[in-house]
């Protein structure tokens, strides 16, 4: 039965995939074609039908839309020149200074919109052009801003996290958080000296020493921003408040600083921003609902025990599974985007981590991390296309001057598996 089931499963799937169906309508049929190889038509609609309503049942997916809605509000407030600034301020004295400057800018912007797309577009869109000026290469500032890009999604506050900590049976958001910003920070360091290496190499120039009333501008203009997200994580890790109460927060904050402090939003831009709003929330929560039939029918086959011994069998050894997970995710994210693939397969491989005796943070932790490497990688790295139309360049004339920057990505990777004190001794 297992053995029918993984092939019923699988095939299926991937046949719809493949073929275009959209992936939570993939998910759904899938499943149900796996459950039906037990029971009956009636009884496994209405089973299914039952474990997506029961799967929303969830006071922490309040969070998921409110952390949504804040990004929107930041994004459409005109924040990616603001931040830009600031991070010019911050990397401006270094070799490649736009370039630092774009990585910078990508982990800011990226962490307040929560998108790999709206953080290459907006901070690449703006700072390529310069750089271009500034006798950069167009392929290194392409690289530069497609492989800083995924950051954003890595440093709080993020969706993807509040998903996981839901499928994982409530792992600790706020320790999720504390992972994220250290993964976060470490991916941007590492993509930081690849371009300080090839700047110093190019001998590409810093920028020009701002005034005393440049930096206080400066300031004033982008630290309400980056407050944010400071204000989240000391909230949730004081216990000032959760992880849902700190969603609302987001919220006002973003509101009263876009429409008090910055005035880019008016109450009529309000309207669309909920819209927009509304729309990715319920592509999420379709998936999310579409998810937990697919769990059902895995649990039900004994599908993720027999993948666990499968995998067990093939080594004793902690770290030999760790990579061979590591692989397999990688894999994923190359195809897949985050939400699904973290709700799809937590609960075939966490039960493994867990077995060799990892945190289910610092998997968790891992778990994103990977997956962020897949949208900038091929074939169908969403953060990778984007990011070379920004650029105005093809994909493959990009390609090779990223091969140094997924070294070192994957370098951080490996670092923060087998080191996992980086990641546990703060949570």
């Amino acid at each position: 039965m297992i053995l029918e089931a993984s092939i019923v499963l699988t095939i299926t799937f991937i046949t719809l995939f493949v073929v275009g169906i959209p992936i939570a309508i993939s998910i759904a049929l899938s499943s149900l074609a796996t459950i039906l190889l037990v029971t009956s038509g009636n009884v496994a609609v209405f089973t299914a039908a039952q474990k997506m309503a029961a799967s929303l049942d969830s006071f922490s997916l309040i969070a998921v839309p409110f952390f949504i809605l804040s990004g929107t509000i930041m994004n459409r407030g005109g924040l990616a020149i603001r931040l830009v600034n600031l991070a010019k301020l911050i990397g401006g004295r270094i070799p490649g200074a736009l370039a630092h400057t774009n990585i910078i800018g990508n982990m800011l912007f990226g962490a307040i919109s929560g998108s790999v797309i709206a953080a290459s577009t907006a901070v690449g869109g703006t700072l390529i052009p310069l750089e271009e000026k500034e006798g950069y290469e167009k392929s290194y500032s392409a690289a530069v801003n497609i492989a800083s890009a995924p950051t954003g999604m890595l440093i709080p506050p993020s969706p993807g996290f509040i998903i996981y900590s839901l499928i994982s049976g409530g792992t600790s958001i706020a320790a999720l958080f504390i992972g994220g910003y250290i993964s976060g920070a470490l991916w941007g360091l590492a993509v930081m000296l690849v371009a300080w290496i090839f700047a110093k190499k190019n001998k590409y120039p810093v920028c020009t020493k701002p005034t005393k009333q440049e930096v206080i501008k400066t300031l004033i203009d982008g630290i309400p921003s980056v407050i944010l997200i400071l204000v989240v994580i000391i909230g949730i890790v004081t216990g000032i408040f959760t992880a849902i109460e700190a969603s609302a927060i987001c919220v006002l904050y973003c509101v009263v600083l876009s429409m008090v402090f910055y005035k880019t939003v008016t109450v009529k831009d309000m309207y669309g921003i909920i819209i927009e709003t509304f729309h990715m929330t319920g592509v999420i929560m379709f998936l999310i609902a579409t998810s937990s039939i697919m769990s059902f029918a895995m649990a039900f086959t004994g599908l993720p025990a027999a993948i666990s011994d499968g995998v067990l069998s093939i080594s004793s050894n902690k770290y030999v599974i760790m990579i061979i997970i590591n692989i397999f995710l990688l894999i994923i994210g190359t195809f897949m985007d985050i939400a699904p693939a973290i709700l799809i397969f937590t609960p075939i491989f966490l039960p493994i981590a867990l077995k060799i005796g990892m945190h289910p943070v610092h998997f968790g932790i891992i778990f994103v991390y990977n997956l962020c490497i897949g949208t900038i990688t091929p074939p169908v790295g969403t953060g990778l296309f984007v990011g070379a139309s920004v650029a105005k360049m093809k994909v493959e004339d990009v390609m090779k001057t990223l091969i140094p920057y997924y070294v070192a990505i994957i370098g951080v990777l490996f670092v923060i598996t087998f080191f996992p004190q980086i990641i546990t001794t703060f949570i």
